[in-house]
């Protein structure tokens, strides 16, 4: 096993929701947050950003001493990894180093879905298969705003999670799952669940996410269904 470039894993867990479905070392956030986020802000200082949870496998990729390095979660080379998803992923960020060297200043990394393999749900993708749902420095986030901003605002031009919501109200579990499986964006078999991202204050607040009880983590993948693997993409 190689060493962490960062030091640390490449993205922490999120708080669910206290209505989502949680599995083994899953936490949920405080009520007072989840309040926040579904049902009432605290003023208008507030803004929530929903977007669609996707089910693949989280990955990173950092501009470190001038390098485009793709990372698993646990924040390991992704080309050290025995998955053939995630070697995949590492030659697919080297095919694209000019796009993330557009993206990323150095220290600064983006996390995202690589959505090629199955886990639990198939998708029907009619983009890339890898998903940017935050940017980060060392352990700051950016703002939802400026993660967009970076993104459509260079060569980059990356895919981001289907947005569900962007204002100063919350947005209720009923509602955004209603909205995600009524766009199906991502043409998902289906709907995993979503993601709250509150800021307040021109500052990153806190995430929480909510899964639906539906979902079976990993159902797809060869160790937990004894069959081959499913691939949503294969490079041609």
């Amino acid at each position: 096993m190689s060493e962490k470039p960062l030091g640390f894993k490449n993205y922490g867990s999120i708080g669910h929701l206290p209505c989502s479905r949680m599995g083994p070392g899953d936490h949920a956030v405080p009520q007072g947050m989840a309040d926040i986020a579904t049902l009432k802000t605290r003023d208008r200082h507030d803004r929530v950003w929903v977007t669609e949870k996707l089910d693949g496998s989280n990955v990173g990729v950092v501009r470190m001493d001038g390098k485009i390095i793709a990372l698993g979660r646990a924040g390991y080379l992704a080309e050290t990894s025995k998955y053939e998803q995630h070697q995949m992923f590492a030659k697919w960020v080297r095919a694209h180093r000019a796009r993330f060297e557009s993206l990323l200043s150095e220290g600064e990394r983006c996390v995202g879905e690589w959505l090629a393999q199955a886990h639990g749900t198939r998708y029907l993708l009619r983009h890339e298969p890898f998903v940017i749902f935050d940017m980060m420095r060392g352990q700051k986030r950016f703002l939802w705003q400026e993660v967009i901003d970076r993104i459509y605002g260079t060569d980059a031009r990356f895919m981001t999670p289907h947005l569900l919501n962007d204002g100063h109200s919350p947005l209720s579990v009923e509602d955004a799952i209603a909205k995600a499986t009524a766009d199906n964006f991502h043409r998902a078999d289906e709907i995993e669940g979503a993601v709250w991202r509150v800021e307040r204050r021109g500052e990153f607040d806190f995430m929480a996410k909510y899964v639906k009880p539906t979902k079976v983590d990993g159902a797809l993948l060869p160790e937990m269904s004894g069959q081959p693997e499913v691939w949503n993409w294969r490079a041609s």
